[in-house]
């Protein structure tokens, strides 16, 4: 029901009790009390009919995709009265409002200045692509020299899908790890980069053509399916394709900074999208700021604006409120910005380039920036220039969802962030149970008095019971719920797992959760368990 009409309901109730009281104590009040009850009978009846009558329009609007259905119901709601002006460039859009979530008030956010390390490694890393079998079929061996776009390994499963090299040079390293699996493919950069020449297939091309050449291309692992987030399947037509053109993520890049000069590259790679699929593209845009998204020019897409905190700018956010995915008919691809200008480059100039700004955040950098290289791209050469704080965690991705790495391993494909910020091992005197505003939580009891905290990598408890709570609900804008569905997941309930939403879910999107979870529980680790599960069981 709104929030404005259960004051007006509760007022209504009291007054009128009030009223029967009072008359029920004076003389010959028994004809009295029952016209009240009678009266009071029909106000309750009023009130239900029209909060529910109220709630199915909401519904219906949602439903048949009006823009904000949140303001269709008989009655305003108060959130109205105190939500700041919209941007005029949103006043004819398609607009998501999330009001749910958090941005996490960390410092160093990387600065509007790019530099150009020198950066020599480059590695292909098959953990990186979920689904992917941890022993593939090699092509090439050590000593080998590549092309930027040549195959290096296929999976024995899919070997129609081929995985190549980033940039042109020798492989120098096949490096292995637990039980033999291929962890890195290395190759040493040459100095002018040389790409692969290719044979476009012309516009009139079928589309079972189109996908052959992007097989061949290597292009092709740039494509996630939903559910699961693995590599898509080339023999299954998606039903949508969505792009998200921002990021929320803590200290995350500033996508814009990628489309400079580049935009014809976008729209080419977009083009390429819309013969993938019968349904549409789906352009999640960001509507958070006074200038309207320069990826708002893009032909072709459905644009979708999206207002909020984290994770207002994850895909899978955008996909639950514009049409749900799930299994069959429902499989949808997924691509970044950055996967777009790949097929854009190869389409538009014929040649593969992995070509990326990387940001550098955390304030464990002296300057965070952004830093321009290829996709795969050593760590250690890559922040080799940059005066990083002693005994800090070196993350391939956000805080969130990251991947910690050393300075000897690689930057992960799908990640344009580096993140670097203290280790949280040292000692804390009676660690919470001192008031702190320097620290960030989503509990309104923990005031946070500044948006720049130094945070570290502390957790500040250690896995527990699984508590119940509304944590989750108060950080996940999805009508999900999360405690019953992990449930599930422990004890194994493929019923309920499928009937609770794990379709929708990929790590990225319950990282918050576990950010808020006061039970410690790595949810991550628990929805990649599920995910296991479901595709062993068919």
């Amino acid at each position: 029901m709104k929030i404005l009409l259960r004051p007006v309901g509760l007022t209504f109730f009291f007054l009128a009790t009030h009223l029967l009281q009072s008359q029920a104590s004076a003389p010959g009040g028994s004809n009295l009390l029952f016209y009240g009850v009678a009266a009071l009978a029909l106000i309750i009846f009023f009130f239900i009919v029209v909060s529910v009558a109220d709630n199915f329009m909401v519904i219906e609007s949602k439903q048949m995709g009006i823009k904000d259905s949140s303001t269709m119901g008989l009655f305003p709601n108060i959130r109205e009265f105190f939500r700041g002006k919209k941007p005029g460039y949103l006043d004819t859009a398609h607009v998501y409002t999330l009001t749910k979530g958090y941005d996490i008030p960390m410092a160093g956010a990387p600065q509007d200045v790019i530099r150009e390390p020198n950066v020599t490694r480059f590695a292909v890393t098959p953990p990186d692509y979920f689904g992917l079998r941890p022993i593939p079929k090699m092509l090439v061996e050590e000593g080998d020299v590549v092309k930027a776009g040549d195959p290096l390994f296929f999976d024995k499963n899919m070997p129609r899908i081929k995985f190549v090299a980033p940039v042109s040079g020798e492989v120098i390293g096949i490096n292995r790890g637990l039980k033999r699996s291929i962890s890195e493919v290395v190759i040493l950069a040459d100095k002018e980069q040389v790409s692969r020449t290719y044979t476009l297939p012309g516009r009139e091309a079928s589309r079972e053509e189109l996908v052959e050449f992007l097989l061949e291309s290597g292009v092709w692992p740039a494509i996630r399916q939903r559910p699961y987030n693995r590599v898509a399947d080339p023999d299954i037509e998606p039903r949508d394709i969505f792009v998200s053109t921002f990021d929320t993520a803590p200290l995350a890049p500033d996508l814009k900074l990628a489309l400079r000069g580049r935009m014809d590259v976008f729209q080419a790679g977009i083009d390429v999208l819309r013969r993938l699929t019968p349904g549409l593209v789906y352009l999640g845009l960001d509507g958070r700021g006074e200038k309207d998204s320069p990826y708002s020019v893009t032909r072709g897409v459905e644009k979708r604006y999206f207002r909020g905190a984290h994770p207002a700018g994850n895909v899978g956010t955008q996909i639950h409120h514009i049409h749900p995915c799930g299994r069959g008919e429902n499989t949808v691809w997924t691509l970044g910005v950055e996967d777009v200008l790949l097929f854009g480059e190869l389409f538009q100039n014929g040649r593969f380039d992995t070509s990326r700004l990387v940001a550098l955040s955390g304030d464990s950098f002296s300057e965070p920036c952004y830093v321009r290289t290829y996709a795969g791209a050593n760590i250690g050469e890559l922040i080799a220039g940059e005066n990083v704080r002693e005994h800090s965690r070196i993350i391939s991705g956000d805080v969130l969802s990251g991947t910690k790495k050393s300075t000897d391993n690689y930057l992960s494909y799908f990640d344009n962030q580096i993140t670097a910020i203290e280790e949280g091992d040292h000692a804390e005197v009676f660690g919470w149970l001192i008031p702190n505003s320097a620290k960030a939580s989503v509990s309104p009891t923990v005031p946070v008095l500044s948006n720049d905290l130094h945070l570290t990598t502390r957790t500040n408890g250690e896995k527990r019971a699984f508590v119940v709570n509304n944590d989750y609900e108060q950080v996940l804008p999805m009508d999900i719920y999360m405690t019953q569905l992990m449930k599930s997941i422990i004890v194994n309930d493929l019923e309920s797992m499928e009937g609770l939403g794990i379709y929708e879910l990929v790590p990225e999107d319950v990282a918050l959760c576990e950010f808020a979870c006061v039970s410690k529980q790595p949810l991550q680790q628990l929805l990649r368990q599920g995910h296991d599960t479901m595709i062993a069981q068919g």
